[in-house]
């Protein structure tokens, strides 16, 4: 809608996994080295927290890319409160292991479907990740055991996947109540929000990568942008995004620290009255 307007080639602050849109903060950098660590030297587990729109899902698809083809397949699952029998055979499903004719399927039939399809894997030197999201939602004490049962897999001597727990830092405490799963978690990462000098390198980077060749947000609009978001990438992108929608309609020529302010009264903080 903005778009010609702002003189853009697409929208820069859409909330999706566009690795032409990724910035590569500091603590975001750190943790994409530390799971790439993880997993290609084949570790059983691995975490990665932070809060909710710090950028966790788009840091898993860009390790997604960065990851070589040996680490196949990368299993992503966002439905963790599902009953364990549930859960299994969901991930049997989308790993690809051979299915038993028999309509009812045992949760004994299930771990024998993945263990045989890991095993397959290994032995075609194939190593496997499978990445739950929202894991701080794994408040089940039988949902915590599978997690820490997926991480015992081993074929050949070696883990046969690489189990990576995304979730909100809620997951943390969690943790600490299940030590047999906390300890094959070989690497933690924890995401932090943009400083004030990456919050601004962040709009810029995003604009330039949409098209942009001028800067719409003055450095005091972007020291504000940074103390009404603290830092958070989603409440950047949705506050920028709606800056730039209203700018558009009001005729402005740059966003203004005073419209940003505006803005977020208006359309993103909610006040009771």
């Amino acid at each position: 809608m903005y778009e010609s307007y702002w003189k853009l080639e697409q929208k820069p602050f859409e909330n999706r996994s566009d690795r032409q849109f990724y910035y590569p903060g500091e603590s975001h950098q750190a943790a994409l080295l530390k799971l790439r660590y993880a997993i290609e030297n084949r570790r059983a587990g691995a975490l990665l927290s932070g809060a909710a729109g710090s950028g966790k899902t788009m840091l898993v698809g860009m390790l997604r890319d960065v990851l070589g083809e040996q680490f196949s397949p990368l299993v992503h699952l966002v439905f963790p409160q599902m009953p364990t029998d549930q859960l299994l055979a969901y991930l049997a499903n989308r790993l690809g292991g051979p299915t038993h004719e028999s309509t009812g399927t045992s949760l004994h039939q299930t771990i024998e479907r993945i263990e045989s399809f890991l095993a397959d894997n290994v032995a075609r030197q194939l190593h496997a990740v499978v990445v739950f999201d929202e894991a701080h939602l794994l408040d089940d004490r039988h949902a915590l055991e599978t997690m820490r049962l997926l991480s015992n897999f081993e074929s050949a001597g070696q883990p046969g996947l690489t189990l990576l727990l995304v979730g909100q830092p809620g997951v943390l405490p969690l943790l600490d109540r299940t030590p047999q799963l906390e300890e094959r978690l070989d690497v933690k990462c924890l995401l932090r929000p943009f400083s004030q000098q990456e919050t601004a390198d962040y709009v810029k980077h995003r604009l330039k990568a949409a098209g942009c060749d001028r800067d719409i947000f003055p450095p005091d609009a972007l020291r504000t942008l940074h103390e009404l978001t603290h830092g958070v990438a989603r409440r950047i992108n949705r506050l920028a995004d709606l800056a730039l929608l209203i700018g558009y309609a009001e005729g402005q020529q740059e966003i203004t620290a005073g419209h940003l302010e505006s803005v977020c009264r208006e359309l993103v903080s909610v006040t009771p009255e």
